[in-house]
């Protein structure tokens, strides 16, 4: 399946999305993890494509889009900007999926804007303890200048292959390796790691609006029908229980690894089956 890109503008600028599938199918609308952008939901968007209308915008301050204007925004404030793309854009409604950090944004668009929601899926969204959530904070992402002597460069390429070796990434010791993960190919690695300079100075402020979500408070307040889930090898695992037992109207259940095919079509399955109900 093809996947294109464009942008669309709204108030802050230029946002910049891949889209794929046929316009007579339903659409779902799709809001990346942190760090990257929507390069790292290319696999889901090829198989949804053919079942969906598919739209996965880089957030801003991420990939190719404009920065936020909040010096730090909320999951709300994101969940506000991507009403304004999906104005732009002119969709009515849809469903949404959302993974990690678009997890947390997801589950606001469908909160503060339920008659834009159809069905929504969450896919890792982090349940974290008041402590985590402090030690997240003060150690997850950094806020990086360029350097003059390209420090910058070297913490980038670790700050993603580092995330495939521990969780979380700063504690590199043996009872946090994540040995159920095999390292990725450099090349994915450094596919991600230019996607992470593109939005060096602002990526840190999505990832602060996730620590920072009152999930355990806001959670409740969705009203459609959800999904909480989480592949088999995410260390966000742990929270699709908690996020299931808040949320009216959830079901649940695991996802199969991505990085195999056969996973990747299970998946895929899964959240069409739920998407069609």
């Amino acid at each position: 399946m093809t996947i294109n890109r464009a942008f669309t503008r709204i108030e802050e600028g230029e946002i910049h999305y891949r889209y794929a599938g046929s316009d007579s199918n339903e659409m779902v609308y799709m809001i990346h993890s942190s760090p990257a952008s929507s390069v790292i939901l290319i696999p889901l968007i090829e198989k949804l494509a053919s079942t969906f209308n598919v739209i996965a915008p880089d957030t801003l301050g991420f990939g190719d889009s404009v920065a936020p204007r909040e010096d730090w925004p909320s999951a709300g404030d994101y969940a506000d900007s991507v009403i304004r793309v999906m104005d732009s854009l002119d969709i009515e409604s849809c469903h949404f999926f959302g993974s990690h950090t678009g997890a947390h944004i997801a589950s606001e668009v469908a909160i503060k804007h339920p008659d834009r929601v159809k069905k929504l899926v969450l896919d890792g969204i982090a349940m974290f303890s008041e402590e985590e959530r402090k030690e997240y904070l003060e150690h997850y992402a950094p806020e990086i200048k360029p350097d003059e002597f390209g420090q910058h460069l070297v913490w980038a390429w670790n700050f993603v292959r580092d995330q495939f070796i521990y969780f979380p990434y700063f504690k590199k010791t043996p009872e946090h390796r994540r040995a159920e993960v095999s390292m990725a190919p450099p090349e994915f690695i450094n596919k991600l790691v230019l996607e992470v300079l593109k939005g060096l100075s602002t990526y840190h402020k999505g990832y602060h609006a996730a620590f920072t979500h009152k999930d355990t408070e806001r959670l409740p307040l969705i009203t459609v029908d959800t999904f909480c889930g989480a592949s088999e090898d995410d260390p966000l695992k742990t929270g699709v229980e908690k996020a299931a037992s808040l949320i009216p109207n959830a079901s649940k259940g695991f996802f199969p690894s991505e990085s195999t095919e056969e996973g990747l079509n299970k998946k895929v399955s899964m959240i069409t089956d739920f998407l069609k109900a």
